[in-house]
């Protein structure tokens, strides 16, 4: 086993580990010494693995203290990429399913119009999924997409992935979104739809996706339960 392969099995097995509440939130992990001794490997190979730990949000290194182990309990969601939700799963690793409870075509309304930039009669389709992760609903997205440049959608393919189908079968170009994040008050919708755990509130995503012609093909909410996600950036600062 090479050395790229086994301080990345570490990370692996370690991050499991952190996942499944081995070693719980603000607990330590194993001193370096101790982790080089059941891993049968070099402090540099464990230290290769620690970093990797820290820098996806699993511990925080601590001078003179060790590794503190992080809440990872909350998924994160990346705030300046653009992915479908089937790529946001891989990523994740968990158990998550998708129920489409409306897919309809319908005609535009004034409010569907300063969406989506669109004239009033245009037909667009409306896609309501709910996201269960772990065994709870906990996202619901909700979705409008101008049928001039989809001209068909199955709930077959609203299930697995919107994206996919229209790159890879429509080929289509999605190119980049703007988006806003605000927390509002839970819907009635919401309530009906989501296992929202007392909350009263969730946070609502909006994106407004364009094509690479500049085209803007879609408008989306999506709806997040408080507690369980964080959304994360990477940002550098210009000097």
């Amino acid at each position: 086993m090479t050395t790229t392969n086994k301080y990345m099995n570490i990370f692996q097995e370690l991050a499991n580990e952190i996942e499944k509440g081995v070693y719980e939130p603000h607990s330590l992990l194993p001193s370096e010494h101790d982790l080089c001794d059941r891993f049968n490997t070099s402090r540099e190979t464990i230290r290769k693995a620690l970093t990797l730990l820290s820098q996806n949000g699993f511990i925080q290194k601590m001078q003179g203290k060790g590794s503190l182990v992080l809440d990872v309990s909350k998924m994160n969601f990346p705030v300046s990429g653009l992915v479908s939700f089937k790529e946001l799963q891989q990523s994740l690793g968990r158990n998550i399913t998708t129920t489409v409870h409306k897919l309809e075509l319908i005609e535009t309304s004034s409010w569907f119009s300063s969406k989506l930039d669109s004239p009033p009669d245009s037909l667009v389709w409306e896609i309501v999924r709910s996201r269960n992760i772990q065994g709870e609903r906990v996202i619901l997205d909700k979705d409008w997409i101008l049928q001039e440049r989809v001209q068909s959608l199955t709930e077959e393919v609203c299930k697995d992935s919107i994206y996919a189908y229209l790159e890879q079968e429509l080929g289509l170009a999605i190119s980049y979104a703007k988006k806003e994040i605000t927390v509002e008050p839970a819907t009635k919708e919401d309530r009906a739809l989501l296992d929202l755990d007392g909350y009263s509130h969730i946070v609502l995503v909006k994106n407004f996706v364009h094509l690479e012609d500049t085209t803007l093909f879609q408008y989306t909410e999506s709806r997040h339960r408080l507690d369980k996600f964080r959304f994360v950036d990477f940002a550098r600062r210009r000097k």
